[in-house]
Order: C-alpha cells, then structure tokens, then sequence
C-alpha cells in the first residue's frame, strides 16, 4: 500500500527536481526553499556506497568534525576514574563514573548520545556490548571514543564531530546540521562529512565506492546530490 504523503510533503516535493542531481550548494539552497515545520528539523546526507556490508574488510567506519557544530546538545557519558574522571567532568560530560555507571546502564539509564571510555575502564565496558551495542553507543577506538585523553574526546563530541558507520544494506546516514542553520554553514558542514566519508573507502572496496548522495531534512523528500566533484583523484 502506497504511503499517504501530507499536503506539506507533496507542495515540498514539487520544488525537487527528481531527475536531476544538484551540485551541494545548489542542493542546500533547493532543501530551504521546503516548507519549513515546527521544529527545527535535522538535516542528514543519506549515502548508498559499493561495498558489501557482509565482507568485514569492507567496513566503512569513521568521525568528522563538523565546521560549524550540529546544533544538538549532545548528552556525554565518560567511563574513567581517577584523573581521567576529573578532566571529563570539567570538559563539560554530563555522567562520569565507572562502576556506579556501569550498573547504571545495565539497569535500563539510556539519556545519553555518546559513550566514552579510558582503555583501562573497557575492560568492564565491554560487557556492556549487549546494552551499547544495537544503540551504537560502544566505545570504540577508531572513532576516538576509547580515549585516556577524555577532555579532548568530550570537547569533540560537544563541538559537534559525529560518527558515521555502514549499515547492513550499504547505506551511511549522517547529520550535518539543524534545518535552521545558514545555507554556507550547512555547506561546509556537508562538505566535510562528505569528504570523510569519501576518505573512509576500503582499500578491497572496487569500483564505484559512492554511488548515491541524498540530502534531506528530517520531513522534507531528498534532494540528490551530485558526488562526482568530491571523487576525483
């Protein structure tokens, strides 16, 4: 059965050409001539990639900072003791702790974006898997979230740096920015996910590693974008 589309939706639609792909300036500019909403909605790049999600050495998994923040208060949770603990705490995390923590969130404690762990504290982290794991809130090293460096992780992560990882059909979902930010700052902040992501392409990966770039707000349709300046060599 064939969704429903609100009257917003579709006078939104009538202003994206369907068959064309827009350069990214041009795409921002399409995307906040839509109808606006109540509330200041997200603003994603959807990518469809040519890897194999199925083969391990074809991950694709990465952060980028973004230029101009992503204009969410981003709830911070540091796993740390001792000196670490105290430096996160001033970085501005908003939960910091580790055994008190840990059975915190076993019990159920979820009002958290982003999870962030010394190496000494993985240890016991890592039987969190069950918890953190489907939320994609694991900490992990390659997105610079198992860190003895915690000031530094939480001040990225406030700034507005977010992670991107392939999902199970080959797609990467990233937010760049709130629909209520100035056309150059989603641009550059697009630019930049961009980039990051042409940059994560496995070295198996063969062929067209990009293959669809969508732009869109959390209700507005997609605009295509034309990824083809972003891949030369």
């Amino acid at each position: 059965m064939k969704k429903k589309r609100s009257k917003r939706y579709r006078a939104a639609a009538e202003k994206v050409d369907g068959s064309k792909k827009y350069p990214l300036s041009e795409a921002v500019r399409t995307l906040k001539t839509l109808p606006p909403t109540k509330f200041d909605q997200t603003v994603t790049l959807s990518f469809k990639l040519g890897v194999d999600p199925k083969q391990s050495d074809q991950m694709v998994r990465g952060t980028c900072p973004l230029p101009n923040g992503s204009g969410k208060n981003v709830r911070v949770l540091v796993f740390a003791t001792g000196q670490a603990a105290e430096i996160a705490k001033e970085a501005g995390a908003e939960f910091v702790g580790f055994e008190d923590l840990i059975k915190k969130v076993t019990g159920g404690f979820s009002d958290f974006d982003v999870a962030i762990a010394t190496p000494f504290a993985m240890a016991e982290v890592r039987k969190l898997g069950k918890v953190l794991g489907p939320r994609g809130l694991m900490p992990n090293p390659k997105t610079g979230t198992v860190t003895d460096d915690t000031a530094k992780a939480v001040k990225e992560v406030k700034a507005g740096r977010v992670e991107f990882k392939l999902d199970k059909n080959g797609n990467v979902a990233v937010p760049v920015g709130k629909f209520s930010f100035e056309n150059q700052a989603l641009l550059e902040n697009g630019t930049a996910v961009i980039e990051a992501v042409v940059k994560a392409r496995p070295a198996t990966a063969k062929g067209s590693f990009v293959e669809t770039i969508t732009l869109s707000a959390t209700m507005t349709p997609g605009v295509a974008v034309d990824p083809s300046p972003f891949l030369k060599n």
